[in-house]
Formats: C-alpha cells, sequence, structure tokens
C-alpha cells in the first residue's frame, strides 16, 4: 500500500488513527502492530509470513543471548560470552541469509553460470519481498546493540515486533535503531499539537511526492522512452537532471511523510535528508543523503573494520568494503556495484586529495558536485550495461550513430518542464524547509498545505505514473 493512494489516505489511515487515538495508552502498541501488518499485507499477502517469522526468530535469538540459566559462578561469564556470540551468529546467519535468497541468490546464480557456461546453479526466480533490505538492517542493528550492549532495555516481544513492523518506515526506512524509540515504546503521549503537526508534515511530504517526483518523472520517462542512445547532448544532460530530482523528491517526501505519521502516532522518526544538492564535494552529498542508512553502515560496518584508525592503506580497504556494500544493498545488478564502486573511488580521492579544499570553496565545490551526482544517478537508474555507456556517452557528446533527439527538443522539453524545472531547483535549497519551519503555525502556510493535499489527491486520482523509487530496494 502506497502512502500516495487513495486506499491509504481515505481508507486505512482515517480507521486506524480512530482506533489508535480511541485505544487506552497501553494497548497502543498491540493496534500498531496490528495495524502494520494490515498495511503491508495488503501489497505483500505472501510475505506477512516471512516477515512475522523473521521477527520471532530474532526476537527468540536475542532472548537468548541474555538467558542466563543455573551454573557455577565461576563458569557462569564464559557461558554468557559464549552464548551471546553464538546467539548473534544464528542471527546474523539468518538474517542475511535470507536477504541472499530473496534479493541476490539470481544474481549470484546467472553470473556464476555465465562463467561456467552451463546452468550449474538453479535460478529461483523468487519475487522481492517489500522492504526487505530495510527491515533487515533495522533487525541486523537491534542484535548487534544487543551484543554490544547498546541496548539498555531488551524489548519484549510486541515492543519489538511493533519496532520492525511500524508501517511509517516498514517499507521504505528511515532505519531507526530500537535506542532511538524505546523510552517511547513504553511510553507516550499523543497530544493535539502532535497531531497537528505530523499532519502539516505530511502533506508536505505528499506534495513533494507526487506535485514534484511524478511529474518531474515524466520527463525522465519520456527522455528513456527514445532510448539511451542517439540523444544530445543537452537532451541526455536533462534526462539525468530530471532523475536527480525525482529519486530525490521521491524519497525526501516518503520520509518526510513518514516523520509525519511518526508524530502522529507519538514517536519521534528521524530525518532522513538534510538539503544534499547544496553540498560542495561528494563526502558531503553523502552526509546529507539518506542519512540513516549511512550511518548504519558507518555504526555496524566501518567502524568495526577499523574505520580510519589504522592508517591510509587499512582506511581506502575499509572504504572499498562499505561502498561495494552500499551499492549492492541498493539492487542486485552489476550498475549498482559500479554506481557504488564509482562513489568509493570519488570520496578516496577526496579524502587523500582536494576534498576539504572543495568542501571550502564557495562556487567550485557546488559547481564540482552537482556535474557529478546526475551521472552517478544516471548509473544508478538504467541496469542494463549496454544502455547505459551509450547514455553516458551521449552525456560526453559521444554517438554510436545518428542523434534521434536533437536540440530542438531540448528546447521542446524546457517549454513543457520549464515551470516544474524552476520549482525543483527551488526546492532544493534549504529556503522551502526553512520557511516551512518558520511558518508552519500561519494561517497562509496552513492553507497552502491544504491546497497541496488535495492538489496531490487530484493528481492521484487521474495520475497514473505513481511508484515509489526506493520500494524495489
Amino acid at each position: 500500500m502506497l502512502f500516495s493512494s487513495v486506499e491509504f489516505l481515505f481508507r486505512f489511515l482515517p480507521i486506524f488513527m480512530i482506533v489508535y487515538l480511541l485505544m487506552p495508552a497501553k494497548y497502543r502498541n498491540v493496534v500498531l502492530l496490528a495495524g502494520s501488518l494490515i498495511f503491508y499485507g495488503v501489497g505483500e499477502p505472501y510475505f506477512v509470513l516471512l516477515l512475522v517469522i523473521s521477527v520471532l526468530i530474532n526476537f527468540a535469538l536475542s532472548q537468548y543471548m541474555f538467558w542466563e540459566p543455573k551454573s557455577p559462578q565461576n563458569n557462569r561469564k564464559l557461558k554468557a560470552k559464549k552464548r551471546r556470540k553464538r546467539a548473534l551468529i544464528l542471527a546474523l546467519l539468518f538474517d542475511f541469509g535470507t536477504l541472499f535468497v530473496f534479493k541476490y541468490w539470481d544474481f549470484a546464480a546467472g553470473n556464476v553460470n555465465g562463467l561456467a557456461g552451463s546452468r550449474i546453479v538453479p535460478l529461483l526466480s523468487l519475487a522481492l519481498p517489500l522492504g526487505i533490505s530495510f527491515y533487515t538492517f533495522q533487525m541486523v542493528s537491534y542484535q548487534l546493540d544487543c551484543f554490544w550492549g547498546k541496548v539498555s532495555k531488551r524489548a519484549g516481544l510486541t515492543a519489538f515486533a511493533t519496532y520492525i513492523c511500524m508501517f511509517p518506515q516498514l517499507i521504505a526506512g528511515p532505519i531507526v535503531r530500537y535506542e532511538e524509540i524505546a523510552e517511547r515504546m513504553t511510553e507516550r503521549r499523543i497530544r493535539v499539537r502532535d497531531l497537528e503537526n505530523g499532519l502539516k508534515l505530511f502533506a508536505a511530504g505528499l506534495g513533494l511526492k507526487v506535485l514534484l517526483a511524478n511529474q518531474i518523472g515524466t520527463l525522465w520517462n519520456t527522455i528513456m522512452t527514445a532510448g539511451p542512445g542517439g540523444l544530445h547532448i543537452l537532451v541526455a544532460w536533462l534526462g539525468a537532471l530530471a532523475y536527480s530530482f525525482q529519486i530525490y523528491f521521491d524519497f525526501w517526501g516518503y520520509s518526510v511523510m513518514a516523520m509525519g505519521l511518526g508524530k502522529m502516532l507519538g514517536f519521534r522518526i528521524p530525518r532522513n535528508f538534510d538539503d544534499p544538492y547544496v553540498s560542495r564535494s561528494i563526502s558531503e552529498f553523502w552526509r546529507r543523503w539518506h542519512i540513516t542508512l549511512g550511518s548504519w553502515f558507518k555504526e555496524y560496518v566501518y567502524f568495526p573494520l577499523g574505520g580510519s584508525r589504522k592508517g591510509n592503506t587499512r582506511t581506502i580497504c575499509n572504504l572499498f568494503v562499505v561502498w561495494a556494500l552500499t551499492g549492492l544493498w541498493h539492487g542486485a545488478d552489476w550498475n549498482f556495484v559500479l554506481w557504488g564502486l564509482g562513489f568509493f573511488l570519488l570520496i578516496s580521492l577526496e579524502k587523500r586529495t582536494f576534498g576539504k579544499w572543495m568542501e571550502r570553496s564557495r562556487v567550485l565545490g557546488h559547481i564540482y558536485t552537482l556535474l557529478l551526482i546526475p551521472a552517478t544517478w544516471v548509473i544508478f537508474a538504467i541496469t542494463d550495461v549496454r544502455q547505459l555507456a551509450a547514455y553516458l556517452g551521449n552525456m560526453a557528446g559521444i554517438h554510436a550513430g545518428r542523434i534521434l533527439v536533437g536540440a530542438e527538443q531540448f528546447v521542446r522539453y524546457l517549454k513543457d518542464y520549464g515551470i516544474l524545472l524552476i520549482m525543483c531547483v527551488i526546492f532544493i535549497t534549504p529556503f522551502p524547509r526553512k520557511w516551512y519551519h518558520r511558518w508552519k503555525d500561519r494561517w497562509f502556510m496552513v492553507l497552502l498545505l491544504f491546497v497541496m493535499f488535495w492538489w496531490s489527491v487530484y493528481e492521484i486520482v487521474v495520475g497514473s505514473n505513481n511508484p515509489f523509487l526506493y520500494f524495489r530496494f
């Protein structure tokens, strides 16, 4: 079920919120868990069971990690350490094993079969469960935090299941650590002010998704329909820019809606974006983009590997591991591997050479980032390696054949999408966010959000282009 769907906006959410708010506080976790499973089951009826089994197994292993059987005092600590390690290994094998089977098995099998020249590994052709990458990372973070002693108070079954399955962030994040919401799991008050602010955030996020991401996405789709080759250099760059806007407003809009829903439920869901397109380096861009994913890799991969504390060579190796995994996390195709390794090369160069200088630059840093980021998003968007090479060649002015979409079409696209492109440029700056927080309680901002909401509903009803790009990861 999409947040930007009639079913969610006018059926699920109103009914759920009425039941949730009328229910005594001690039963709200149960209501939230049940509602979240219904929300997930509408879109993924066959994979609800997988989600429930994953939750139960992870909860059992986290409990086993701290189980204390009767034993002699001098032997208890040693057995506890072994038991915790055994529980962690089993949890990681199950979580990552499940993710591998559903997301990466066919990719790995296809490459092995290609190298062998015959089908020696069977393809499973399994559908990808919605949100499996996100909820797997949340379960792994909980297990590692328990193992490292970072969880001050372990969750009960209902609290743990609610934390994993909470519908605002179940299928596309943000990735939330248990300690960030542990206190609210056991005790939370929902004020009228929280409901009001949550509704405002949700309306703002819906507008970003429907009125900007969906609309500018049609430009990218139109250009790609003509084929990734045979594009005039200006058309190729315009398409890359359109996709850069689409993926940002799509994912940022979803994250803002998740934050708004979290407020309405009595939780604080962390911010996932911090105006990434105003960055002055690629490193800064990734500190501002998908913040919770970057924090996850930093906390659970980069730092345990040694981070930057063990010399330059080790730092580069650690960055390679992180970015190879970041690429693969987004998808089981070679373009995602190339995308991740491209960021590894750029960030490694910045760390060793010009990165700090770029971040201090008022102009060059912005130009450098805004030229590179659209090219990286093209690598992200086009899974076919040959088509990808053709599109990147067009962006460099290299054409294998004649130009099919020329400069005159570029002018036409500017006429058709000019106002929308200007709006996208405005909304990638920090100003709209600052204006919102400054004036969110003023009548004209409430009126603007009201108009945005109903305009979005109109576009949802009459439109057809309404995907969430990050659902496929």
